[in-house]
């Protein structure tokens, strides 16, 4: 049976099992791996949104090549935008445009020119990892969460479900399990000083994938669920009989990131 990480490579002091701070260790290692793959997918999609190759791309060329991605015609939805005809989308993909677009201006390093480098794109592909559109992403959640306004997050704000009705039960487990994790993830981890408000601050410290002390958390919390033995450590066979567990870890997929591409 394949282990989803090697014990060797986290291992550190070869004891046959894993500390809070070994495991800390490999999940920064495995954040700067996964930077440094972002690097190089930024160069592959840089080049097919900039055709000609002259170093830059504005919105329109990027537009064209996200709705293409999407099922639009390119061609044809290429010729609407240089005729300044309207274009007939609907709202969903809209809401991700508009979206997209305040990102794209974001990521516009100053002096704006409305075009974005290569370097620039890369903050407008993966945010998480600029720290001026970590701020800006922030900005984001607060607005679509602060209910009163505040630029600070009560436990209610934060565990606000999206408009709609649960249909079935099922549904409504699946609502409660979200409730119980969201809860546990404001009240334990970015809540930093329990003080029972998440501040802007506080939320971007929690959304730096880099930031040590998140990662020394989820840690902690990795090693909580699969301890048997409660001995602080996790042993191969614990590992082993949590493998699923430590696949869905929010840490453990580093391939999923939190902007849309295509």
């Amino acid at each position: 049976k394949s282990c989803l990480f090697s014990l060797p490579r986290v291992d550190l002091n070869n004891d046959k099992k894993i500390s809070a701070k070994e495991m800390q260790r490999w999940i920064m290692e495995k954040t700067d791996e996964h930077f440094q793959e972002a690097v190089e997918e930024n160069k592959m999609h840089f080049r097919a949104v900039d055709p000609d190759g002259d170093g830059h791309v504005s919105w329109d060329e990027y537009k064209i090549k996200f709705l293409a991605s999407k099922g639009f015609n390119e061609k044809e939805i290429a010729e609407k935008i240089k005729n300044n005809e309207e274009l007939k989308i609907d709202e969903e993909t809209q809401e991700v445009l508009d979206n997209l677009k305040d990102r794209w201006y974001q990521a516009d390093n100053p002096p704006p020119d409305l075009l974005l480098s290569e370097q620039e794109f890369l903050s407008f592909l993966h945010p998480e990892h600029s720290r001026g559109m970590l701020h800006f992403m922030v900005q984001e959640i607060i607005r679509d969460l602060d209910q009163d306004g505040d630029k600070k997050l009560t436990l209610s704000e934060f565990i606000s479900l999206p408009v709609g009705t649960v249909e079935n039960q099922q549904a409504q487990d699946i609502d409660d399990d979200w409730v119980r994790d969201r809860r546990k993830e404001f009240q334990e981890v970015i809540d930093a000083n329990h003080d029972g408000i998440v501040t802007m601050e506080e939320l971007e410290e929690y959304m730096d994938p880099m930031n040590e002390h998140n990662a020394l958390n989820e840690a902690r919390q990795m090693i909580a669920v699969a301890d048997e033995n409660q001995n602080h450590h996790l042993e191969l066979e614990e590992i082993l009989k949590y493998s699923e567990y430590f696949t869905g870890s929010k840490l453990m997929d580093y391939a999923r990131n939190v902007h849309e591409e295509f």
